[in-house]
C-alpha cells in the first residue's frame, strides 16, 4: 500500500476516534464539586471513611522521604476498576477530559513514609511488612480486583489540582492525610504474584519477567513493583510510581529484545501511524539488526511546551543493537514506553529491524495523562494496515511530509534520519536508481 493510501483509511479511524472522545468529555469545574459532595455523604463518624481501593500511588518528591496512598474512587466503588491506569482506557477511546474526570474521582489516601526506614530492619526492607498503612496498601497492589478497605481520615480532602512531576506518570486527584487503614475482606492475589513473593533470593528483574510471560501487562507488574513486593527480600523497598512505570517498561523491553536477537530481519520498509489525544505516532520500520530511536517535537501551546509564540521543541535518543546502559533524559518515559510496544509487535511476528518511531505533539494535547497513551498509542499502530516504501530514505522523506519540521530539521535531530546508520544495501541502491 502506498503512503497516500494508507494515510487516507487512517485518517478516517482517527476521525471516529475522536468522536468517540468528544462524547465522552465532562466539565472539570463541575466534576470536583460533584466530588466534594460524594465524599460528605461517604464520611462516617470520627473521618471513617469504607472504599473500595483499585490502586496505591508512591510519590517521588523528597525521596527517600515520600508520600504514599491508597487510591479510592469516592462514590463510585460499584465501578472501581474502570479508575484504574490501564489499557482498557485507549480501548474506550477516553479523552483528556474524561483522564482528568477520573482523576478528581481517586481521592489518594495518604500519608508520609521514609523509605530507608519503613520495614522490619535496618535496611528498609518491606519484605515482610503486612501489617498497618504500608502493609494494607501492599495487599491492595498484589491483589487482581480491587480490595475493601477502611481509612481513617485526618480532616477533608485537599482538591488540589496543579500539576506536578508525579502527574506525568499517573493520575491523582484530591488528597487527605490517612491516620489508618485497614482490609474490609482477604484480598485475592494470583498465583504467579504468590510465586515471586515466597521467593526471597529472585531478582527483582526475573520476577518482572516472569509475570509478564505469565500474562500480567505492565500496569499489573508496575503496581506489585511499586509496593515493594518484588526483588531479594532485603531488597525490596517502596518504589515512586513514577520511577517502578519507566523500571518496568525498561525491564521487560530488555527481555523482550532478547527474544529478537537472533531473529531474521522484517524483509521490506513498513510505515504504521496511529493519532491518539493530540498524539501522533510514525512508526518505521527497516531491515537490519535491532535499532531503536524516538524523536519527539512538540508543538507550541501544548503541555510540555506551553508558550503559544515559542517554537517547536525537539528532543530525541536512540540505542543500536547491544541496547542502553544510561537512562534517557531528554525523552524519559516515553522512550521506555514506545519501545516497549514496538519490541512486543516484533517478538510477536518473531522478527527484528532498525525501528524509527516520530511522536508530534500538537496543541490539543492541552492536559498531562500519562505515559499510557504513548505505550497504548503505538501497540495499537502495528494494526492490518500499513503502507511500505522501497527504502529507508524514501519512507522518511514521505513521512516528513506529514509533520511539522523539515527534512533537513529532521536529519540533524536524528541519527537514523541523518543517514548515520544508512544499510550498505541501501546505499546501494540509491547509488544505482
Amino acid at each position: 500500500m502506498r503512503l497516500d493510501e494508507y494515510v487516507n483509511i487512517e485518517a478516517n479511524e482517527r476521525a471516529e476516534r475522536r468522536r468517540l472522545a468528544k462524547e465522552k468529555s465532562y466539565a472539570i469545574v463541575d466534576q470536583l464539586e460533584r466530588f466534594q459532595h460524594r465524599f460528605d455523604e461517604a464520611v462516617q463518624g470520627e473521618s471513617m471513611f469504607g472504599s473500595v481501593s483499585p490502586s496505591i500511588f508512591v510519590g517521588s518528591g523528597n525521596y527517600p522521604n515520600v508520600s504514599t496512598g491508597i487510591l479510592s474512587p469516592v462514590g463510585r466503588e460499584d465501578d472501581a476498576a474502570r479508575f484504574e491506569t490501564s489499557g482498557a482506557w485507549y480501548e474506550e477511546g477516553v479523552g483528556i477530559e474524561d483522564v482528568f474526570q477520573r482523576r478528581t474521582s481517586l481521592l489518594n489516601s495518604n500519608r508520609p513514609t521514609d523509605v530507608a526506614s519503613v520495614g522490619v530492619d535496618e535496611t528498609g526492607s518491606v519484605h515482610d511488612a503486612w501489617d498497618g498503612f504500608v502493609g494494607v496498601q501492599r495487599e491492595v497492589a498484589i491483589a487482581d480486583r480491587p480490595v475493601d478497605v477502611e481509612i481513617g481520615l485526618d480532616g477533608t480532602p485537599d482538591v488540589d489540582f496543579d500539576v506536578s512531576d508525579d502527574d506525568i506518570a499517573t493520575p491523582t486527584g484530591p488528597r487527605a492525610r490517612a491516620e489508618s487503614a485497614a482490609l474490609g475482606e482477604n484480598p485475592h492475589v494470583p498465583r504467579p504474584v504468590k510465586k515471586t513473593l515466597e521467593d526471597d533470593d529472585w531478582r527483582a528483574q526475573g520476577a518482572m519477567n516472569y509475570l509478564y510471560r505469565r500474562g500480567f501487562d505492565v500496569y499489573e507488574i508496575n503496581s506489585v513493583l511499586s509496593a515493594g513486593a518484588l526483588g531479594r527480600a532485603a531488597d525490596r523497598k517502596l518504589v515512586p510510581t513514577r520511577w517502578s512505570i519507566t523500571a518496568v517498561d525498561d525491564t521487560v523491553g530488555q527481555y523482550l529484545r532478547g527474544t529478537i536477537r537472533d531473529a531474521p530481519s522484517v524483509d521490506a520498509v513498513q510505515i504504521h501511524r496511529n493519532e491518539y489525544l493530540g498524539n501522533a505516532f510514525w512508526v518505521i520500520l527497516a531491515p537490519g539488526q535491532w535499532e531503536f530511536e524516538l524523536v519527539e517535537m512538540k508543538a507550541p501551546g501544548s503541555i510540555w511546551n506551553p508558550d503559544p509564540q515559542g517554537g517547536l521543541w525537539m528532543s530525541s535518543a536512540r540505542e543500536g543493537y547491544e541496547g542502553r546502559t544510561g537512562y534517557v533524559d531528554e525523552t524519559a518515559g516515553a522512550y521506555y514506553a514506545s519501545r516497549l510496544a514496538v519490541l512486543e509487535h516484533l517478538s510477536e511476528i518473531g522478527r527484528q529491524a532498525k525501528a524509527l518511531v516520530l511522536r508530534h505533539v500538537s496543541d490539543d494535547y492541552w492536559g498531562p495523562v500519562g505515559v499510557w497513551q504513548v505505550r497504548e498509542s503505538v501497540r495499537d499502530a502495528f494494526g492490518d494496515e500499513r503502507a511500505e516504501s522501497e527504502t529507508f530514505g524514501e519512507a522518511v522523506r514521505g513521512v516528513t511530509d506529514h509533520l511539522p519540521v523539515s527534512l533537513a530539521e529532521l536529519r540533524r535531530k536524528s541519527e537514523m534520519a541523518s543517514g548515520l546508520q544508512t544499510s550498505l544495501g541501501e546505499f546501494a541502491r540509491s547509488r544505482t536508481s
